[in-house]
């Protein structure tokens, strides 16, 4: 199975304007730069593209925040945009410390016919530009709904425990859940989920200790100032199932706190056992947005 961009050759980097160098990227080190505790820059990181089953195309794109301890915000406009078509494709304007993989999906524009064709997306983060370019590349197609080898597929989540729910990375691609809340007043945040229990190991052992068939992680996408989550990687309560292909059910509590009124995009991720990243197989994860609106 083809892995993701950023676990083979991204292709060139343009670092500043006028200037470019090619530059091979792994899934461990994203360009060649040393992490730091503060100061250095965040460079996107294109997973590869997909046909989804309704027919179109998707880029899906990642980042590396190479600042160990300082989470940026770069709104959207000169210092974070995508070229042609943007500024605003929907990226995300928080940056969380380190490899952040698949945190953002959008269409690929309909005239792109061939892998010449590409859009950019440019972060200039601590006076530090990065710009990477995406293209329709044979050999960057990826397959986020199926892991091949094993037949692996995403989680399923839900907002609520009777709805139809979001799988894969084209959960954030739908509208929305959306929630009100007070500046003074926790919001609570809960998520249903589902998943075949497929552990994508192939030849390798499973290990001594098993992680859970689900993991849920909730993190700040948009917004004007920092969200507090009681619990940014809440536990699963198990619903049904569990262990190595076993069908599974959970549900997974945590609350928000917000100190600054404004309108705020959150994220959910839900990982099964291959983990972040699918094990660099980019399959298989499911990741949606919340849209919270704080009152004072």
């Amino acid at each position: 199975m083809i892995r993701s961009v950023a676990a083979a050759i991204l292709g060139t980097l343009f670092v500043g304007a006028g200037f470019s160098r090619p530059l091979l990227v792994s899934a461990q080190q994203l360009p060649n730069e040393p992490f730091r505790q503060f100061g250095t820059s965040v460079t996107g990181a294109f997973e590869g593209w997909f046909t989804a089953p309704d027919g179109n195309r998707y880029f899906l794109v990642g980042y590396l925040n190479r600042n160990n301890s300082q989470a940026i915000d770069v709104p959207i406009g000169p210092n974070n945009h995508v070229d042609p078509g943007g500024p605003d494709m929907g990226q995300p304007t928080h940056f969380l410390p380190g490899r952040h993989w698949g945190m953002w999906t959008f269409k690929v524009p309909a005239d792109f016919t061939g892998p010449d064709q590409r859009l950019t997306w440019t972060i200039v983060a601590n006076g530090q530009p990065m710009t990477i370019p995406l293209r329709l590349h044979p050999d960057y197609v990826i397959s986020p709904f199926t892991d091949v080898a094993v037949k692996n597929t995403p989680p399923i989540m839900r907002f609520a425990e009777s709805e139809p729910g979001v799988q894969g990375p084209l959960g954030m691609m739908s509208t929305a859940v959306a929630r009100t809340t007070s500046a003074a007043a926790p919001l609570p945040l809960t998520v249903w989920t589902e998943d075949d229990g497929k552990f994508a190991s192939g030849t390798m052992a499973l290990p001594k200790n098993l992680p859970p068939p689900v993991r849920v992680y909730w993190s700040m996408y948009r917004g004007p100032a920092a969200v507090t989550f009681d619990k940014e990687n809440p536990p699963s309560d198990v619903l049904a199932g569990g262990g190595v292909n076993v069908p599974f059910k959970g549900k997974a509590t945590t609350t928000a706190k917000f100190r600054t009124p404004g309108d705020y995009v959150l994220q959910v991720t839900a990982n099964d056992y291959s983990g972040e990243g699918g094990g660099g197989e980019v399959c298989c994860w499911t990741t949606a947005l919340v849209k919270v609106t704080v009152t004072p």
